[in-house]
């Protein structure tokens, strides 16, 4: 296939999934958004663009979770929350809110561990928390799998009391319903604001009356006046939306960085870097089957400052390219898979795309060397896996790669990692995948994400089940074998495409090719916050 034809195929998919997130960021669509206006509430992402600052970018976050995983319940779009990152007074914050068009904004599995990973993301990069509230709490059909575990519903009000105690401050406003075990996440938070007609309590009118036979009013018995005027669990009583996300703002603007003029990444430097390549031309290096072969360099020139690039070893371990570089003035260590052959003095000639003993050794070192000079490193997967075979072996491709692992495990400086490819097998694990804990993990439309390639996984797994009807005591046509074989690929190509892995919270977000410089721009500012230094203790307290 010609080149310019396979890059129209490209930038075709990328325009579809654009085309689907647009769709997504609809919620509930017009129904639900007018449902939202009648009680006189807005939608949550006008909310959202209230809050935050006019001209502030805002980079959500596992905009696909829940995508097609719960269709018996209908559709769940970006599991009734939307998480992000966007400045508010100069400071960048993580946006927590609930979508009330979506299932009144109850929680579903994907929905609890989307806000845990908010959570995680704020932790780490110490920015502070903005929940906006309207939920209907836990999805009762489905409340085995969101009431119990580490990584359910309870994990978010632990994650609450943590990020308090190290002294990054969150906010909520209760701006619609918040009930049962969610009402203990605003009273976790530092400040709390409540509208009008909203509902803060543990049990609702109905379940009270089950439980206890009281007969009482929902304003009467968790209210916005109630809770500001009696029990006094809320701080700010605001009449609608629009005055509660002003207050919000301000309260903000009370923090020390908005005092000292905003958030670090917004001081401007004295002349804005460049890349050295159009970052629109990763659309003619790249194919949407992964086939074709391209050098990691060229992909960089598009995304890293021009002129910064000073390559680490870079006649030894030539299947990865390490090297150290600018992102708009900011130094980064950079560890990319190289996808196209090359031929070395000792082991001759290795495949792009696969991780071969001395390339590990190499990323190994250089990785440690990141974090003895405190550099983040960014990771570019385009990984097949580790280089197998009698050869391989007799390398020590095990130790290598279990070195590499291990340095990769044992990082402490801010990790980013971008999927712009095949993400396979224990190359993943190396190349810091999600299980890693890179701070952000960002993919492209055609990533692909699995244990295997589909052709190979698809024919293994073919394999064990034509054995398995073998055993049996009819045995299969040659017709019925070769519609199993295409049934198990198809099953294994949807699993491998980019969308299911979000869906599921394996990337936190899918981004367009020519924007990845944009993005990495805005997520090293995230990441290179520093942590509060001071923390406020009392002892015991009589109340």
């Amino acid at each position: 296939m010609a080149r310019s034809s396979t890059n129209e195929v490209l930038r075709a998919h990328c325009a579809a999934i654009a085309e689907e997130e647009a769709v997504l960021r609809e919620g509930g669509g017009k129904a639900g958004h007018e449902r939202q206006r009648k009680m006189g509430r807005l939608p949550v992402r006008e909310r959202i663009r209230h809050l935050l600052d006019k001209d502030s970018p805002f980079f959500e976050i596992e905009l696909w979770a829940a995508y097609k995983m719960y269709e018996q319940w209908g559709k769940i779009p970006a599991a009734g929350v939307v998480t992000g990152v966007g400045n508010v007074e100069g400071v960048p914050c993580m946006i927590v809110a609930n979508d009330a068009t979506v299932k009144a904004g109850a929680f579903f599995p994907a929905t609890t561990k989307k806000v845990i990973r908010a959570q995680r993301i704020a932790f780490e990069c110490a920015l502070p928390l903005v929940y906006l509230v309207d939920s209907a709490g836990v999805f009762l059909p489905m409340q085995d799998e969101i009431f119990p575990d580490e990584d359910d519903f309870g994990r978010i009000f632990r994650n609450n009391s943590v990020i308090s105690a190290a002294g990054i401050p969150q906010f909520a406003a209760i701006m619609g319903n918040c009930v049962a075990g969610g009402a203990y996440l605003p009273v976790l938070c530092d400040k709390i604001l409540m509208t009008q007609g909203s509902g803060l309590y543990l049990a609702g009118p109905s379940l009270v009356k089950a439980a206890i036979g009281q007969i009482v009013e929902a304003e009467e018995l968790g209210g916005a006046k109630m809770h500001s005027e009696i029990s006094g669990t809320v701080d700010f009583f605001e009449k609608d939306d629009p005055s509660c996300l002003k207050r919000l703002r301000s309260l903000v603007a009370l923090l020390p960085e908005a005092r000292a003029g905003g958030a670090l990444g917004d001081r401007a430097l004295p002349k804005t870097p460049k890349p050295a390549k159009n970052p629109d031309s990763v659309y003619d290096l790249i194919s949407f089957d992964g086939r074709r072969n391209y050098d990691a360099r060229d992909l960089l020139a598009t995304i890293i400052d021009e002129n910064s690039l000073d390559e680490y070893k870079a006649d030894y371990g030539k299947t990865l390219v390490t090297a150290y570089a600018r992102i708009n003035g900011r130094p980064v260590g950079i560890v990319a898979n190289q996808r196209v052959q090359v031929r070395t003095k000792k082991e001759g000639i290795q495949m792009g795309g696969v991780i071969y003993a001395d390339s590990a050794d190499k990323a190994a070192r250089f990785i440690m060397d990141c974090n003895q000079t405190n550099l983040p490193i960014i990771f570019f997967q385009d990984v097949s896996g580790f280089m197998v075979g009698r050869d391989a072996e007799e390398s020590g491709i095990i130790r290598s790669g279990a070195k590499l692992v291990n340095v990769v495990s044992n990082s402490v400086v801010p990790k980013i990692t971008v999927i712009v490819g095949g993400s396979f097998g224990a190359g993943n694990y190396a190349m810091c995948g999600k299980a890693y804990d890179p701070r952000f993990i960002v993919a492209w439309p055609n990533a692909r994400y699995a244990v295997m390639g589909a052709a190979q996984a698809s024919d293994t797994v073919f394999s064990i089940l034509a054995r398995a009807h073998e055993r049996g005591d009819k045995k299969a046509s040659p017709e019925e074998l070769e519609d199993l074989r295409a049934k198990v690929k198809q099953s294994y190509e949807e699993q491998t495409d980019i969308r299911y892995g979000a869906a599921r919270g394996w990337v936190d977000a899918i981004i367009q090719p020519h924007e990845t410089r944009d993005v990495l721009i805005r997520l090293l500012e995230y990441v290179s916050r520093p942590m509060p230094k001071a923390h406020f203790h009392t002892g015991v307290i009589q109340t």
